[in-house]
């Protein structure tokens, strides 16, 4: 028999007590277990596994696991049922959960996200950049100090840092993000990564991450590239929570609001200044998050954080190769002229990706006065899109 006991620092359950008493062996961190009186005999968790496999082997008595707010949420429960286990689960209030309480705030549209360790840390700067409001959980080497790093100074966040939770040295901290990277923390658990300029809309129906758009290739106001176009682009681009999207040539920001719209952390890229405020429009106008970067591509690409997917749209040559040095996951350019087609291939092959040209040519349905029918066709684009050539 296996129990998994969640602490949150307050008094245990009368059935948790119990479960302690008739234990024995009782697993979990050295801190929980310093804090409690205890009769059985204990072991860290820090070869969790193999220690129960051994108390099932030879050990006599229940074995309880003790784990940090609810076990079943980010935690040890995962661990145990992937190992064949069907432990009973007494929880507890979860470490979000205590954070945001600590924090004063409500966290139904929090993101949670629970990094494994510092390989991670891309995916997770990238869902704060998109998202007004993320939960993280501390994992080693993605914590106050690596955030706040790699935010600034694009992405203006206020973090709550909040340290030793149910514990004698709890505390809750507010910090600007320059403080965060030089603050010695001390055991920091959970990380609050809020955007101050974000006012919360309806109540939603779904924790977390909201439901994707009720459509998507939208008809913006000044379509310079057709719905039935930037579909094919945004399906070859794959933005999803956790990418970071270039969008180079940005013009009014099609393509970068609809990527925003999907999930993932934008940077649009754009030189024209009429341009850069049409697109700003378009995104207050849209409620997303877009980082505008006005300037000419390539320099203007340089401070830019790498990558997972890029959209050209405008630019010659020395932007293709600009963006693929950088190495990200996917590469798509929209192009006028077909003649312009065998260049962009032949540099992307030299920079080691494989690349494939599609034209699409959309023909408008139309009405005409008499009530007839008939097909109105718009420009072909040609569209080119391409991935390095060893995953291709």
């Amino acid at each position: 028999m296996i129990t998994v006991v969640g602490w949150d620092g307050s008094e245990l359950s009368a059935k948790a007590v119990t479960k302690l008493h008739e234990a024995g062996l009782v697993i979990g961190p050295d801190a929980i277990l310093g804090r409690l009186k205890l009769n059985a005999a204990t072991a860290g968790d820090g070869a969790l596994l193999q220690t129960i496999d051994d108390h099932l082997e030879h050990g006599e008595g229940p074995a309880v696991v003790l784990a940090p707010g609810d076990p079943g949420f980010f935690g040890v429960v995962r661990e145990l049922r992937a190992h064949g286990l069907k432990p009973d689960v007494l929880p507890a209030t979860s470490l979000v959960g205590r954070a945001f309480a600590g924090a004063r705030l409500h966290w139904d549209d929090a993101l949670v996200v629970a990094p494994s360790g510092p390989e991670q840390l891309t995916r997770v700067v990238n869902a704060c950049r998109a998202h007004p409001k993320v939960a993280l959980l501390v994992a080693p080497g993605v914590g106050p100090a690596e955030i706040a790093r790699e935010l600034a100074p694009t992405t203006p966040r206020a973090l709550i840092v909040c340290e030793d939770l149910g514990g004698p040295d709890e505390r809750v901290t507010h910090s600007r993000m320059g403080e965060a990277t030089t603050r010695p923390w001390k055991d920091p658990q959970v990380v609050l990564v809020i955007d101050p300029l974000h006012r919360p809309g309806e109540r939603g129906w779904v924790a977390g991450a909201q439901p994707g758009p009720r459509e998507w290739a939208l008809t913006f106001g000044d379509d310079v590239m057709p719905p039935e176009v930037r579909a094919y682009v945004l399906a070859k681009l794959g933005p999803r929570l956790g990418d970071l999207v270039w969008d180079v040539g940005a013009g009014v920001g099609q393509i970068a609001v609809e990527c925003a719209r999907l999930g993932a952390a934008v940077v649009a890229v754009e030189r024209d200044e009429a341009r850069c405020a049409e697109l700003r429009r378009n995104v207050l106008a849209h409620g997303v998050k877009v980082a505008l970067t006005r300037g000419q591509a390539p320099p203007a690409l340089e401070p830019l954080p790498d990558p997972d997917a890029v959209f050209v749209g405008g630019g010659g040559l020395d932007v293709i190769d600009a963006c693929a040095v950088r190495r990200p996951r996917t590469l798509v350019c929209a192009l006028r002229k077909v003649e312009q087609v065998p260049a962009v291939l032949d540099r992307l092959r030299e920079q080691g990706y494989r690349g494939e040209g599609t034209q699409i040519l959309a023909s408008r349905l139309s009405v005409e006065p008499d009530g007839a029918h008939g097909l109105t066709p718009a420009d072909p684009v040609f569209v080119v899109h391409a991935r390095p050539a060893h995953t291709a």
